[in-house]
């Protein structure tokens, strides 16, 4: 038997709840609803879900609050999308930011939503095989730095823990596993969150830049991430894998 995605919507808007599950309901998809965190809580903890459509601006906690409490609670993270009336790239950003695999303004059209959440649970099963991050190692060392994955801590040369939000380990993560290798916007937008980049996107050159300004790296003169004019960005430095913890 096929198996049939479950989406959790997550809204305070009763209306937006129950129009978006009857139409994601036609189209194959079972769908489940919440009004507020408690409520979705109540859904993961009794039901497996697929993905989650999460409302930004909810009463009490937020969903950029829930989208990081899900990204740190979940063994497994939920693909999310996030929906918000704000068209601010700052909020857009912040909802990347948090874990959030896409993100869609309000008002938007209903068949503009269902082509994003097929394409955000196509590409979080399909990666390209060549692309694909090794999750075998638990250590990775570069240059002064070293990055447990384990529990996703990166120590600089002095054991020093330096934080890294969820969108700049994920992108961490894929140029580790893919050092000296020209990656372009696109395939960088695929493997860290999921979705292709829209015009005017500069979500990962914001990323790249403040990854940068964690591992002390030069803007002007980067030894780590370097710049390809017209192509995209390239992690020049080696990556020695270790198989023990620090």
């Amino acid at each position: 038997m096929e198996q049939v995605d479950h989406i959790l919507i997550v809204d305070d808007d009763t209306d937006i709840r129950e129009l978006l599950g009857q139409y994601l309901g036609k189209n194959g998809f079972k769908v489940s609803s919440a009004a507020n965190g408690r409520q979705m809580r109540q859904m993961l903890a009794t039901n497996k879900i697929d993905m989650i459509v999460l409302d930004l601006m909810l009463p009490g906690e937020d969903g950029l609050t829930l989208c990081r409490e899900l990204q740190v609670g979940l063994s497994t993270p939920i693909p999310i999308l996030m929906l918000t009336a704000k068209n601010e790239e700052a909020d857009r950003i912040l909802g990347i930011e948090m874990g959030a695999d896409d993100y869609l303004t309000k008002p938007f059209a209903s068949r503009e939503l269902l082509a994003r959440v097929r394409a955000i649970l196509r590409r979080s099963r399909m990666l390209p095989h060549d692309l694909r991050p090794t999750e075998t190692s638990h250590v990775l060392a570069f240059g002064s730095w070293v990055l447990d994955t384990g529990v996703r801590h990166l120590f600089d040369s002095n054991n020093t823990l330096v934080s890294l939000s969820v969108a700049e380990y994920r992108l961490l993560r894929v140029f580790l596993d893919h050092p000296r290798r020209v990656l372009t916007r696109d395939q960088l937008l695929n493997l860290t969150q999921g979705r292709e980049a829209e015009t005017f996107d500069r979500s990962i050159d914001i990323l790249v830049s403040r990854l940068r300004q964690r591992l002390g790296d030069d803007s002007r003169e980067p030894s780590y991430i370097k710049t390809i004019r017209s192509e995209g960005y390239v992690f020049s430095m080696s990556v020695e894998i270790r198989r023990s913890a620090l």
